[in-house]
């Protein structure tokens, strides 16, 4: 091959090449100011970042995935649904970590759903007392409170503080003031002691609701959404204390 031929063709690749790699590095850029906006907060702004990057590259699994979180912390439920599918759908081997996608069927009303992933959920973290009471909410509506308690997937060892007490009380074994007091136990920093409070609300508030007792589920939901975690259950609790404050107006 002559040196000029050898010339052109660099030339020809290098032309070819150029447009693929800023492409590359656009969608790396709108993947970061992405996840950079939901850092801040629920983001309109991240859901738009996102849907520009998935416009780009519709199989772009891992974008359907962040915009489904971001789309149920801005309280867009059927939208969150629909991306946590289509994340499963490009990564099917992905579809037993999905706990998001659980959470998301229970507030679409999807419970059956929402019970099926909590259950394929325990086939990957089989200690995870968070995923046996969201699981016990989704078959509440459809088969009863007893039912539910009685096929509760079983949990041995969340080393979360109060999380085993709250299995509990879902099992009909404790009782609220039970997990409250386990809140209180050892000598624990400031933070750690407000995150055991958060979970120890959300999921009274949470057990007291599926039980009908409308008035002390908005008690502990909203004593919940006052406690700031950073995590995504926080948006849980803001999401749904939102929910009951959308519903008092409704009426």
């Amino acid at each position: 091959m002559s040196t000029v031929v050898r010339w052109v063709l660099t030339i020809v690749f290098a032309l070819a090449v150029t447009p693929l790699v800023h492409a590359q590095n656009d969608l790396e850029k709108t993947l970061s100011e992405a996840l950079a906006a939901a850092k801040k907060g629920p983001s309109e702004q991240a859901v738009e970042l996102l849907t520009q990057a998935l416009t780009a590259k519709p199989d772009l699994a891992s974008g359907y995935y962040l915009r489904g979180r971001e789309n149920f912390r801005l309280g867009r439920i059927k939208d969150s649904v629909r991306d946590f599918d289509k994340y499963v759908e490009l990564r099917p081997q992905m579809e037993s970590q999905q706990w998001e996608r659980g959470i998301s069927y229970f507030y679409a009303g999807e419970f059956a759903k929402g019970a099926k992933q909590f259950a394929l959920y325990q086939t990957f973290h089989d200690q995870d007392v968070e995923n046996s009471v969201w699981r016990y909410l989704c078959l509440v509506p459809d088969e009863g409170l007893e039912k539910a308690r009685q096929t509760m997937l079983p949990i041995e060892r969340d080393p979360r503080i109060p999380m085993m007490t709250i299995h509990d009380l879902y099992r009909g074994k404790a009782k609220p003031e039970d997990v409250l007091q386990a809140t209180k136990e050892g000598d624990v920093p400031a933070d750690v002691r407000s995150s055991r409070e958060f979970y120890a609300h959300l999921y009274l508030g949470l057990w007291y609701e599926a039980a009908g007792e409308k008035a002390k589920a908005r008690e502990h939901i909203f004593a919940a959404e006052k406690r700031p975690i950073g995590h995504y259950m926080f948006d849980v609790a803001r999401v749904h204390a939102e929910r009951l404050r959308n519903m008092t107006e409704a009426k």
